[in-house]
Order: structure tokens, then C-alpha cells, then sequence
């Protein structure tokens, strides 16, 4: 049948031998549901840092990790409607922070946030 040959196409399941992995792999990225952002959903490398139990709980007990910083950034996105970026210090080393609000199309309100982190080495240049 065609358009159905996937063997082009990357194997799903972790990072291939040998090979440096891509931004997925390495830069933690959630979707969050309310002012308490409860985490929903979190790529491969979300679960890696924060572990599975971080699924399901607000970002403040799952993300014990943060500077407050971090998450007066989500709140701020939240009630003000509009995406939020700035850098963190975590883990010792200088991150970037983007949070993205989630709205609803018919209604313009905003119900949640998505957010991912960069470390600055990992930016452009690098």
C-alpha cells in the first residue's frame, strides 16, 4: 500500500546507541491543568528527572526540585494570559524556562500551562 513504508522512521523507546540525544531526551517538558497546575502529561525526560509519581500532582509537590522562581513563572502565565520565559538557576547550572499558556478555543480561557526547560549549553550555538 503506499505511503506506508516506516522504515525510514526512528524506532520509539529511548535514544539510539551511539548517538547524542535530541532535545525530547533531554529538556524536561510538562502539560499542567489549573492555578495548581497539576501535571498531566511528561516527556520522556520530565519522568527521567522528576520520576512517574509527578504525574497527577500539583507542581509543587511533584517538582520539589524548582526554585520558587520557576513557579511564579507558571503563575504568571496562567493569570495573565500570556507566556512567560526567563532563566533559573537548578541543579547548578543556569536553565531556561518557557511557559506557554493552554486556552480554550471557544472560550479565550485559559485552563492550564505547558512548560519545558533548557539548559543554557543546550542553546543555540551549542
Amino acid at each position: 500500500m503506499p505511503g506506508t513504508d516506516r522504515s525510514d522512521l526512528p524506532e520509539v523507546g529511548g535514544p539510539t546507541p551511539g548517538r547524542l540525544p535530541g532535545p525530547q531526551e533531554r529538556r524536561p517538558a510538562a502539560m499542567c491543568l489549573g492555578a495548581g497546575h497539576v501535571v498531566v502529561h511528561g516527556n520522556p525526560a520530565f519522568i527521567a528527572t522528576f520520576g512517574p509519581a509527578s504525574i497527577g500532582l500539583p507542581a509543587r509537590e511533584g517538582l520539589v526540585t524548582l526554585p520558587r522562581s520557576a513557579f511564579a513563572a507558571l503563575d504568571a502565565a496562567f493569570v495573565r494570559g500570556r507566556p512567560v520565559a526567563r532563566w533559573i538557576r537548578w541543579t547548578g547550572a543556569e536553565w531556561r524556562l518557557t511557559v506557554a499558556t493552554r486556552t480554550d478555543v471557544e472560550s479565550g480561557e485559559v485552563y492550564g500551562v505547558s512548560f519545558h526547560l533548557r539548559p543554557r549549553e543546550d542553546g543555540p550555538g551549542h
